[in-house]
Protein backbone atom coordinates (compact mmCIF):
# COMPACT_ATOMS: atom_id res chain seq x y z
CA UNK A 1 0.00 0.00 0.00
CA UNK A 2 0.70 3.40 -0.85
CA UNK A 3 1.96 6.54 1.87
CA UNK A 4 -1.49 7.72 2.92
CA UNK A 5 -0.31 11.34 2.20
CA UNK A 6 -0.46 9.95 -1.86
CA UNK A 7 -3.54 8.96 -1.55
CA UNK A 8 -6.62 11.13 -3.30
CA UNK A 9 -9.14 11.74 -0.69
CA UNK A 10 -11.17 9.46 -2.61
CA UNK A 11 -9.00 6.74 -1.64
CA UNK A 12 -8.40 7.82 1.80
CA UNK A 13 -12.10 8.26 2.20
CA UNK A 14 -12.39 4.33 1.06
CA UNK A 15 -9.70 3.12 3.43
CA UNK A 16 -12.03 4.74 6.70
CA UNK A 17 -14.66 3.02 5.30
CA UNK A 18 -12.98 -0.46 5.89
CA UNK A 19 -11.13 0.32 8.71
CA UNK A 20 -14.03 1.43 10.45
CA UNK A 21 -15.96 -1.59 10.02
CA UNK A 22 -13.03 -3.64 11.43
CA UNK A 23 -12.76 -1.16 13.98
CA UNK A 24 -16.55 -1.91 14.80
CA UNK A 25 -16.16 -5.77 14.93
CA UNK A 26 -13.19 -4.98 17.02
CA UNK A 27 -15.20 -2.66 19.72
CA UNK A 28 -17.77 -6.19 19.79
CA UNK A 29 -15.19 -7.95 20.70
CA UNK A 30 -15.16 -6.43 24.15
CA UNK A 31 -11.65 -6.21 24.97
CA UNK A 32 -10.37 -5.57 28.55
CA UNK A 33 -6.50 -5.28 27.33
CA UNK A 34 -3.66 -2.91 29.43
CA UNK A 35 -0.16 -1.78 27.72
CA UNK A 36 -0.37 1.27 30.08
CA UNK A 37 2.51 0.66 32.79
CA UNK A 38 5.74 -0.94 32.33
CA UNK A 39 4.79 -3.73 35.00
CA UNK A 40 6.60 -7.43 35.20
CA UNK A 41 4.23 -10.15 33.93
CA UNK A 42 3.30 -12.73 36.08
CA UNK A 43 5.30 -15.45 34.21
CA UNK A 44 8.65 -12.70 35.47
CA UNK A 45 7.40 -12.65 39.03
CA UNK A 46 7.25 -16.28 39.41
CA UNK A 47 10.87 -16.48 38.30
CA UNK A 48 11.78 -15.17 42.14
CA UNK A 49 9.73 -17.24 43.71
CA UNK A 50 12.34 -19.38 44.94
CA UNK A 51 13.48 -16.41 46.75
CA UNK A 52 10.92 -17.27 49.39
CA UNK A 53 12.53 -20.32 50.51
CA UNK A 54 16.15 -19.47 50.84
CA UNK A 55 15.11 -17.55 54.62
CA UNK A 56 13.27 -19.54 57.09
CA UNK A 57 12.85 -19.86 60.92
CA UNK A 58 15.88 -22.25 61.36
CA UNK A 59 18.17 -19.74 58.90
CA UNK A 60 21.11 -18.22 60.50
CA UNK A 61 20.44 -14.26 60.00
CA UNK A 62 23.72 -13.24 61.01
CA UNK A 63 25.66 -11.69 57.99
CA UNK A 64 29.61 -12.02 57.36
CA UNK A 65 30.32 -9.37 59.79
CA UNK A 66 28.54 -10.72 62.81
CA UNK A 67 25.74 -8.01 62.05
CA UNK A 68 22.21 -9.95 63.20
CA UNK A 69 19.71 -8.89 60.40
CA UNK A 70 16.81 -9.24 62.57
CA UNK A 71 18.33 -6.30 64.59
CA UNK A 72 18.85 -2.90 64.01
CA UNK A 73 21.74 -1.09 62.46
CA UNK A 74 23.77 -1.09 58.96
CA UNK A 75 22.46 2.12 57.68
CA UNK A 76 23.66 1.89 54.25
CA UNK A 77 22.59 -1.97 54.30
CA UNK A 78 24.55 -4.93 54.84
CA UNK A 79 27.90 -5.68 53.07
CA UNK A 80 27.02 -8.40 51.11
CA UNK A 81 23.92 -6.75 50.10
CA UNK A 82 26.34 -3.17 48.83
CA UNK A 83 28.66 -5.92 47.38
CA UNK A 84 26.03 -7.49 44.97
CA UNK A 85 24.19 -4.57 43.74
CA UNK A 86 28.02 -2.79 43.30
CA UNK A 87 28.24 -5.11 40.98
CA UNK A 88 25.28 -5.02 39.24
CA UNK A 89 25.91 -1.08 39.13
CA UNK A 90 29.54 -0.92 37.88
CA UNK A 91 30.38 1.02 41.02
CA UNK A 92 32.28 0.30 44.39
CA UNK A 93 30.33 -1.29 47.23
CA UNK A 94 31.54 1.55 49.61
CA UNK A 95 29.82 4.08 47.44
CA UNK A 96 26.51 2.71 47.57
CA UNK A 97 23.59 3.35 50.13
CA UNK A 98 21.05 -0.15 50.10
CA UNK A 99 17.54 1.77 51.02
CA UNK A 100 13.97 -0.08 51.05
CA UNK A 101 11.81 -1.43 47.38
CA UNK A 102 11.71 2.20 45.22
CA UNK A 103 14.47 4.03 43.73
CA UNK A 104 11.36 6.31 42.96
CA UNK A 105 11.01 7.03 46.46
CA UNK A 106 15.04 7.61 47.04
CA UNK A 107 14.66 9.98 44.13
CA UNK A 108 11.63 11.81 45.66
CA UNK A 109 13.29 12.32 49.26
CA UNK A 110 16.58 13.60 47.81
CA UNK A 111 14.40 16.23 45.88
CA UNK A 112 12.85 16.59 49.46
CA UNK A 113 15.77 16.94 51.20
CA UNK A 114 17.17 19.52 48.43
CA UNK A 115 14.10 21.56 48.87
CA UNK A 116 14.34 21.77 52.80
CA UNK A 117 17.62 21.13 54.27
CA UNK A 118 19.72 22.44 50.72
CA UNK A 119 22.63 19.85 49.18
CA UNK A 120 26.31 19.73 50.90
CA UNK A 121 25.77 23.08 53.01
CA UNK A 122 23.98 25.76 49.77
CA UNK A 123 21.41 27.21 50.28
CA UNK A 124 17.68 24.52 50.60
CA UNK A 125 15.81 25.26 46.83
CA UNK A 126 12.85 25.96 49.12
CA UNK A 127 14.24 29.30 50.13
CA UNK A 128 15.53 30.41 46.71
CA UNK A 129 12.65 32.26 44.10
CA UNK A 130 13.11 29.79 41.54
CA UNK A 131 14.09 26.51 41.36
CA UNK A 132 14.58 24.67 37.42
CA UNK A 133 15.27 21.25 36.22
CA UNK A 134 15.74 20.24 32.79
CA UNK A 135 13.70 17.36 31.38
CA UNK A 136 14.88 15.46 28.83
CA UNK A 137 11.98 15.07 26.48
CA UNK A 138 10.11 12.58 25.87
CA UNK A 139 10.71 11.07 29.07
CA UNK A 140 9.65 8.89 32.24
CA UNK A 141 6.40 10.56 33.86
CA UNK A 142 6.86 10.18 37.31
CA UNK A 143 10.40 11.87 37.34
CA UNK A 144 8.59 15.00 36.15
CA UNK A 145 6.19 14.18 38.62
CA UNK A 146 8.24 14.61 41.54
CA UNK A 147 9.37 17.63 40.63
CA UNK A 148 5.77 19.20 39.39
CA UNK A 149 4.78 18.03 42.83
CA UNK A 150 7.87 20.85 44.62
CA UNK A 151 6.79 23.31 41.56
CA UNK A 152 10.04 23.05 40.17
CA UNK A 153 10.13 24.67 36.92
CA UNK A 154 10.61 22.08 34.30
CA UNK A 155 12.56 23.05 30.86
CA UNK A 156 12.03 20.68 28.14
CA UNK A 157 15.23 19.16 26.36
CA UNK A 158 14.80 16.87 23.18
CA UNK A 159 16.76 13.58 23.35
CA UNK A 160 18.27 12.68 20.01
CA UNK A 161 19.46 8.85 19.25
CA UNK A 162 22.52 9.60 21.64
CA UNK A 163 20.92 11.38 24.54
CA UNK A 164 19.98 14.29 25.23
CA UNK A 165 20.99 17.22 23.33
CA UNK A 166 24.17 18.10 24.99
CA UNK A 167 24.41 21.62 23.02
CA UNK A 168 21.82 22.71 25.21
CA UNK A 169 22.28 20.89 28.20
CA UNK A 170 25.37 22.27 28.24
CA UNK A 171 24.69 26.12 27.42
CA UNK A 172 21.49 26.04 29.76
CA UNK A 173 23.46 24.72 33.13
CA UNK A 174 26.49 27.19 32.33
CA UNK A 175 24.50 29.91 32.46
CA UNK A 176 21.21 29.37 34.84
CA UNK A 177 22.35 29.09 38.54
CA UNK A 178 18.29 28.36 39.09
CA UNK A 179 19.21 25.25 37.36
CA UNK A 180 19.51 22.63 39.76
CA UNK A 181 19.28 19.29 37.98
CA UNK A 182 18.48 17.21 35.22
CA UNK A 183 16.68 13.51 35.01
CA UNK A 184 18.35 10.72 32.95
CA UNK A 185 17.16 7.23 32.45
CA UNK A 186 20.74 6.65 30.53
CA UNK A 187 20.38 2.53 29.33
CA UNK A 188 17.43 1.58 27.51
CA UNK A 189 15.69 5.04 28.40
CA UNK A 190 11.83 5.26 29.16
CA UNK A 191 10.51 5.36 26.69
CA UNK A 192 12.67 5.71 24.04
CA UNK A 193 14.18 2.07 24.51
CA UNK A 194 18.20 3.92 23.47
CA UNK A 195 21.10 4.77 25.96
CA UNK A 196 23.66 7.05 25.77
CA UNK A 197 26.31 7.36 23.74
CA UNK A 198 30.42 7.21 25.37
CA UNK A 199 30.59 11.05 24.20
CA UNK A 200 27.03 12.09 25.64
CA UNK A 201 28.56 10.37 28.67
CA UNK A 202 31.45 11.84 28.81
CA UNK A 203 29.56 15.42 28.28
CA UNK A 204 27.83 14.77 31.47
CA UNK A 205 30.58 14.31 33.19
CA UNK A 206 32.12 17.18 32.26
CA UNK A 207 29.48 19.35 32.46
CA UNK A 208 30.51 23.37 34.30
CA UNK A 209 27.16 24.20 35.70
CA UNK A 210 26.67 26.82 37.30
CA UNK A 211 24.82 26.03 40.06
CA UNK A 212 27.37 24.64 42.84
CA UNK A 213 24.33 22.54 43.83
CA UNK A 214 23.81 21.31 40.30
CA UNK A 215 23.01 17.03 40.45
CA UNK A 216 23.04 14.93 37.95
CA UNK A 217 19.88 12.50 38.83
CA UNK A 218 21.17 9.28 36.97
CA UNK A 219 18.31 7.27 37.02
CA UNK A 220 20.10 3.74 35.60
CA UNK A 221 16.67 1.53 35.76
CA UNK A 222 17.19 -0.83 33.03
CA UNK A 223 21.20 -1.26 33.38
CA UNK A 224 21.10 -5.41 33.42
CA UNK A 225 17.57 -5.53 30.82
CA UNK A 226 19.02 -6.45 28.07
CA UNK A 227 16.74 -8.78 25.16
CA UNK A 228 19.67 -10.80 23.62
CA UNK A 229 23.03 -11.96 24.63
CA UNK A 230 24.64 -11.34 21.56
CA UNK A 231 23.42 -8.12 21.04
CA UNK A 232 23.40 -5.15 24.00
CA UNK A 233 23.74 -1.63 24.60
CA UNK A 234 27.05 -0.49 26.42
CA UNK A 235 27.20 2.29 29.17
CA UNK A 236 30.21 4.41 30.26
CA UNK A 237 29.89 3.84 33.99
CA UNK A 238 29.58 7.53 34.93
CA UNK A 239 30.91 7.90 38.57
CA UNK A 240 33.98 6.90 37.01
CA UNK A 241 33.86 9.34 34.39
CA UNK A 242 33.08 12.55 36.76
CA UNK A 243 35.82 11.85 38.69
CA UNK A 244 38.22 11.73 35.63
CA UNK A 245 37.22 14.91 34.79
CA UNK A 246 37.18 16.11 38.32
CA UNK A 247 33.69 16.68 39.09
CA UNK A 248 33.52 13.75 41.44
CA UNK A 249 30.29 14.90 43.55
CA UNK A 250 28.11 16.22 40.13
CA UNK A 251 26.22 12.73 40.20
CA UNK A 252 23.46 10.53 42.11
CA UNK A 253 23.18 7.40 40.13
CA UNK A 254 19.79 5.27 41.18
CA UNK A 255 18.83 1.47 40.77
CA UNK A 256 17.14 -0.95 41.58
CA UNK A 257 15.78 -4.54 41.85
CA UNK A 258 11.92 -3.48 41.23
CA UNK A 259 12.01 -5.26 37.49
CA UNK A 260 14.39 -8.34 38.73
CA UNK A 261 12.79 -9.97 41.34
CA UNK A 262 9.65 -8.02 43.07
CA UNK A 263 8.26 -4.60 42.45
CA UNK A 264 6.69 -3.99 45.70
CA UNK A 265 9.49 -6.02 47.50
CA UNK A 266 12.87 -5.68 45.96
CA UNK A 267 15.85 -3.53 47.32
CA UNK A 268 16.52 0.13 45.56
CA UNK A 269 20.49 1.64 46.14
CA UNK A 270 22.02 5.10 45.76
CA UNK A 271 25.62 4.99 43.92
CA UNK A 272 27.48 8.50 44.24
CA UNK A 273 30.66 9.98 45.49
CA UNK A 274 32.25 10.21 49.41
CA UNK A 275 31.38 13.74 49.65
CA UNK A 276 27.75 12.99 48.74
CA UNK A 277 27.51 9.93 50.83
CA UNK A 278 28.39 11.86 53.42
CA UNK A 279 25.50 14.07 52.94
CA UNK A 280 22.95 11.65 52.58
CA UNK A 281 24.26 9.74 55.47
CA UNK A 282 24.18 12.74 58.16
CA UNK A 283 20.27 13.04 56.92
CA UNK A 284 19.78 9.42 56.89
CA UNK A 285 20.46 8.92 60.32
CA UNK A 286 17.55 10.95 61.20
CA UNK A 287 15.03 9.47 59.30
CA UNK A 288 15.78 5.67 59.55
CA UNK A 289 18.08 3.86 61.93
CA UNK A 290 18.61 0.88 58.85
CA UNK A 291 16.37 -0.41 55.80
CA UNK A 292 15.02 -4.08 55.68
CA UNK A 293 18.39 -6.46 56.14
CA UNK A 294 16.20 -9.13 56.47
CA UNK A 295 14.91 -8.88 52.59
CA UNK A 296 18.68 -7.42 51.80
CA UNK A 297 19.83 -10.55 52.71
CA UNK A 298 17.22 -12.78 51.43
CA UNK A 299 18.32 -11.16 47.82
CA UNK A 300 22.05 -12.30 48.08
CA UNK A 301 21.24 -15.60 49.58
CA UNK A 302 18.92 -16.03 46.32
CA UNK A 303 21.67 -14.62 43.87
CA UNK A 304 24.57 -15.27 45.74
CA UNK A 305 26.66 -13.00 43.49
CA UNK A 306 26.55 -11.21 40.08
CA UNK A 307 26.79 -14.11 38.03
CA UNK A 308 23.39 -15.71 39.88
CA UNK A 309 21.64 -12.38 38.99
CA UNK A 310 23.12 -12.69 35.48
CA UNK A 311 21.28 -15.70 34.50
CA UNK A 312 18.19 -14.46 36.23
CA UNK A 313 17.85 -11.43 33.84
CA UNK A 314 18.39 -14.18 31.20
CA UNK A 315 15.24 -16.03 32.04
CA UNK A 316 13.38 -12.32 31.73
CA UNK A 317 14.68 -11.77 28.41
CA UNK A 318 13.44 -14.95 27.46
CA UNK A 319 9.49 -14.24 28.31
CA UNK A 320 10.64 -10.14 27.36
CA UNK A 321 11.98 -10.58 23.74
CA UNK A 322 8.89 -12.36 22.05
CA UNK A 323 6.67 -9.83 23.11
CA UNK A 324 9.02 -6.74 21.81
CA UNK A 325 9.61 -8.75 18.77
CA UNK A 326 5.61 -9.10 18.83
CA UNK A 327 5.38 -5.67 18.70
CA UNK A 328 8.02 -4.72 16.43
CA UNK A 329 6.95 -7.33 13.86
CA UNK A 330 2.99 -6.12 13.82
CA UNK A 331 3.76 -2.21 13.47
CA UNK A 332 6.10 -3.43 10.44
CA UNK A 333 3.41 -5.68 8.70
CA UNK A 334 0.43 -3.29 9.48
CA UNK A 335 2.51 -0.01 9.05
CA UNK A 336 5.70 0.29 7.08
CA UNK A 337 5.38 2.19 4.10
CA UNK A 338 2.44 4.52 4.81
CA UNK A 339 4.19 6.69 6.33
CA UNK A 340 2.02 7.51 9.79
CA UNK A 341 4.21 6.93 12.45
CA UNK A 342 7.65 5.57 13.26
CA UNK A 343 8.88 3.27 16.47
CA UNK A 344 12.12 2.51 17.93
CA UNK A 345 13.63 -1.17 18.07
CA UNK A 346 15.45 -1.70 21.52
CA UNK A 347 17.83 -4.01 22.73
CA UNK A 348 16.58 -3.76 25.80
CA UNK A 349 14.51 -2.19 28.93
CA UNK A 350 10.81 -2.09 29.16
CA UNK A 351 9.51 0.36 26.30
CA UNK A 352 9.08 0.76 22.36
CA UNK A 353 8.08 4.74 21.45
CA UNK A 354 5.89 5.82 18.62
CA UNK A 355 5.51 8.77 16.88
CA UNK A 356 2.17 8.93 15.08
CA UNK A 357 1.67 12.06 12.70
CA UNK A 358 1.49 15.51 15.00
CA UNK A 359 -1.97 15.65 16.64
CA UNK A 360 -2.57 12.46 15.98
CA UNK A 361 -1.24 10.83 19.98
CA UNK A 362 -4.10 11.40 21.94
CA UNK A 363 -7.11 10.73 19.10
CA UNK A 364 -5.00 7.29 18.35
CA UNK A 365 -5.19 6.27 22.64
CA UNK A 366 -8.68 7.66 22.93
CA UNK A 367 -10.00 5.09 20.15
CA UNK A 368 -7.65 2.49 21.44
CA UNK A 369 -9.72 2.89 24.91
CA UNK A 370 -13.34 2.53 23.01
CA UNK A 371 -11.71 -0.76 21.71
CA UNK A 372 -10.38 -1.71 24.79
CA UNK A 373 -6.72 -1.07 25.33
CA UNK A 374 -5.05 0.81 27.57
CA UNK A 375 -2.39 2.42 26.15
CA UNK A 376 -0.35 5.12 28.89
CA UNK A 377 -1.94 8.73 28.73
CA UNK A 378 -0.83 10.95 25.57
CA UNK A 379 1.73 13.64 26.50
CA UNK A 380 2.81 11.78 29.86
CA UNK A 381 6.31 11.52 27.69
CA UNK A 382 6.22 15.43 28.68
CA UNK A 383 6.67 17.86 31.49
CA UNK A 384 3.20 18.79 32.78
CA UNK A 385 1.58 16.16 30.23
CA UNK A 386 1.86 18.88 27.60
CA UNK A 387 3.14 17.27 23.99
CA UNK A 388 3.90 20.56 21.53
CA UNK A 389 2.94 18.10 19.11
CA UNK A 390 0.86 15.82 20.01
CA UNK A 391 2.62 12.81 18.60
CA UNK A 392 4.45 10.43 21.35
CA UNK A 393 3.12 7.30 22.31
CA UNK A 394 4.84 4.95 24.56
CA UNK A 395 4.06 1.14 23.97
CA UNK A 396 4.62 -1.01 27.13
CA UNK A 397 4.77 -4.36 26.20
CA UNK A 398 5.70 -6.11 29.47
CA UNK A 399 2.66 -7.21 31.25
CA UNK A 400 0.08 -8.40 29.04
CA UNK A 401 0.36 -11.97 28.07
CA UNK A 402 1.82 -12.76 24.84
CA UNK A 403 -1.58 -13.49 22.84
CA UNK A 404 -2.88 -10.05 24.69
CA UNK A 405 -0.85 -8.43 23.73
CA UNK A 406 -1.07 -9.48 20.22
CA UNK A 407 -4.42 -8.35 20.06
CA UNK A 408 -3.74 -5.03 21.77
CA UNK A 409 -0.85 -4.24 18.89
CA UNK A 410 -3.03 -4.82 16.22
CA UNK A 411 -5.86 -2.06 18.25
CA UNK A 412 -3.45 -0.15 17.77
CA UNK A 413 -2.07 -0.19 14.64
CA UNK A 414 -5.77 -0.11 13.57
CA UNK A 415 -6.14 3.06 15.29
CA UNK A 416 -3.38 4.81 14.13
CA UNK A 417 -4.18 4.36 10.47
CA UNK A 418 -8.05 5.72 11.31
CA UNK A 419 -6.62 8.51 13.59
CA UNK A 420 -4.13 9.30 10.50
CA UNK A 421 -6.29 8.99 7.78
CA UNK A 422 -8.99 11.34 9.27
CA UNK A 423 -5.73 13.89 10.22
CA UNK A 424 -5.02 14.40 6.71
CA UNK A 425 -8.31 14.57 5.39
CA UNK A 426 -8.88 16.89 7.93
CA UNK A 427 -5.88 18.67 6.95
CA UNK A 428 -6.47 19.41 3.47
CA UNK A 429 -9.77 20.54 3.78
CA UNK A 430 -8.48 23.33 6.54
CA UNK A 431 -5.83 24.09 3.37
CA UNK A 432 -8.32 24.21 0.89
Amino acid sequence: MKPYIEMTDEELNEELVQLKKEYKKIQALGLHLDMSRGKPCQDQLDLSMAMMDVLNSDSDLTCDDGTDCRNYGALTGISEARELIGDMMENNPKDIIIYGNSSLNVMFDTISRAWTHGIMGNTPWGKLDEVKFLCPVPGYDRHFAITEYFGIKMIPVMMTPTGPDMDVVEKLVAEDEAIKGIWCVPKYSNPQGISYSDATVRRFARLKPAAADFRIFWDNAYGVHHLYDDNQDYLIEILAECKRAGNPDLVYKFSSTSKITFPGSGIAALATSPNNMDDFTKHLRIQTIGHDKVNQLRHVRFFKDIHGLTEHMRKHADILRPKFEAVENTLEEDLAGLDVGTWTKPLGGYFIMFDSLPGCAKDIVSRCKKAGVVMTGAGATWPYGLDPNDSNIRIAPTFPSLNDLKSAIKVFTLCVRISSAKKILADRKEAA
